[in-house]
């Protein structure tokens, strides 16, 4: 695959970084419009009751209308706070937690008034703490179609397959609640980074057939 045209998106599955390793380059579309419903003001993680979608509040509601670009965020909830909060709760007992928690902290300590400004950062942070190289750019000018050979998530990437539950008693990776709930596929990235850590981009690699499978 040449080239992956996607939106931007806090703290992307692992279906999408997978598609991420295998293209040659990123475009991240600023100017498309807003989706409700999807991955772009969302992301998903599981806890010891089971599956926690955790949503970034916006301003003047969800505006399919309005460019990604200009969809702000509405601060005045305190959803940084309660994002942690609950993403440390879930994880303070995952084997590389604490590795990665300092930052991650800091990142939901700073302030972002743009959702877009939010979600690269986030993105930004996994590929620092994975280790996969993103060679990706960033477009305010919106194309309805790109060339052949490009996979384009914009109207295909949708949530859904990381709600389903598989048998727990041998999952693909750790998962803290697998023996309780079953284990989760295609949950956030984190999910897998807080379990396998410095691994976590090899066994992308390597389980990739299963992996492409969580976004059919």
């Amino acid at each position: 695959m040449k080239q992956l045209v996607s939106p931007l998106m806090p703290f992307p599955n692992i279906y999408w970084w997978l598609l991420a390793t295998e293209a040659e380059t990123i475009v991240f579309d600023r100017a498309e419009h807003f989706v409700k419903m999807s991955y772009r003001n969302r992301y998903y993680i599981t806890g010891a009751n089971g599956f926690i979608q955790l949503s970034i509040p916006l301003m003047h509601g969800r505006n399919q209308r309005t460019a990604m670009t200009d969809v702000r965020i509405d601060n005045k909830e305190r959803w940084q706070v309660q994002h942690w909060r609950t993403i440390f709760s879930v994880y303070g007992r995952a084997p590389y937690f604490e590795y990665y928690a300092p930052s991650l902290e800091q990142l939901f300590n700073s302030n972002f008034d743009k959702l877009t400004a939010f979600n690269e950062a986030t993105i930004l942070w996994l590929a620092k703490h994975t280790g996969i190289s993103l060679n990706s750019h960033v477009t305010d000018v919106y194309r309805e179609k790109y060339e052949p050979d490009t996979i384009d998530l914009r109207k295909s990437l949708k949530p859904g397959v990381e709600k389903e539950v598989l048998p727990g008693d041998n999952p693909l990776y750790y998962q803290l609640f697998a023996e309780r709930n079953g284990f989760y596929p295609n949950l956030s990235m984190l999910d897998l980074l807080f379990s396998e850590g410095p691994a976590a981009k090899g066994f992308i690699k390597e389980k990739a057939e299963i992996i492409k499978a969580w976004g059919r």
